[in-house]
Order: C-alpha cells, then sequence, then structure tokens
C-alpha cells in the first residue's frame, strides 16, 4: 500500500499500479495492520486516512489471534509481529497477500502474489 500510495501521489504508473487490474475481479480487503503501517510511514496523515476510505478494513479478532498465536508456536523461526498478523489474517478469511518480495510470506504459496 506504500508503494501504490507513492506512485500515485507521485503520479507514476509503476509496478503496483501495473499490477491492479489484475486483480479487478477480485474484492480487496486491507487489514488494519496495514493501515497502522501506512499511517506510520505517511508524511501527510489526512491525506493517508482518506486513500484507506475506499477499502474495506479487516480488523483484528479472536479468529486472526488464535491464528497468529498458531503460526507463530510451529515454527522454528518467528514471523515479525506485523507478518504474523496480515498471514493470520489472510488465512482466517481465505484471502490472498499481494506485496513485494519478501521472504515471510513464502509459507502461503500461491496465495501470496508478487506485485513486481
Amino acid at each position: 500500500m506504500i508503494d501504490l500510495e507513492r506512485e500515485t501521489a507521485n503520479g507514476e504508473l509503476g509496478a503496483v499500479r501495473r499490477f491492479l487490474p489484475s486483480l479487478r475481479e477480485r474484492p480487496f480487503v486491507m487489514s488494519i495492520v496495514t493501515v497502522e503501517e501506512l499511517l506510520e510511514g505517511a508524511t501527510d496523515e489526512a491525506a493517508a486516512l482518506a486513500s484507506v476510505q475506499r477499502f474495506s478494513i479487516q480488523g483484528l479478532h479472536l479468529a486472526q489471534a488464535r491464528r497468529c498465536a498458531l503460526l507463530q508456536c510451529r515454527v522454528r523461526r518467528r514471523l515479525g509481529e506485523n507478518d504474523a498478523w496480515l498471514v493470520a489474517t489472510a488465512e482466517s478469511i481465505d484471502a490472498d497477500i499481494v506485496g513485494a518480495d519478501r521472504i515471510e510470506f513464502a509459507r502461503l504459496g500461491a496465495r501470496y502474489l508478487r506485485d513486481r
């Protein structure tokens, strides 16, 4: 999302904006964790808040907490906290994760869609 916001703000047709049309038929849900990461890196909080308003936001609930705990205790190398929440959220709602090449999401296999 951060890359999408940067490309949009700069008027660029970068890797993310070129990738988006391939998702046209799919619902787009943003994790509240992604919202936090976006706001943390935003130089213009009001603009960032306005941009997330167009998406359905998935909160963190008991289902995600249980899945996150299960993920973290079953692996030798724990995921970073935000990544664990993102994977747990995606798995709990049967969704894919879209992003850059991040080894943390390799466990998702075909459910991880690289945007570049």
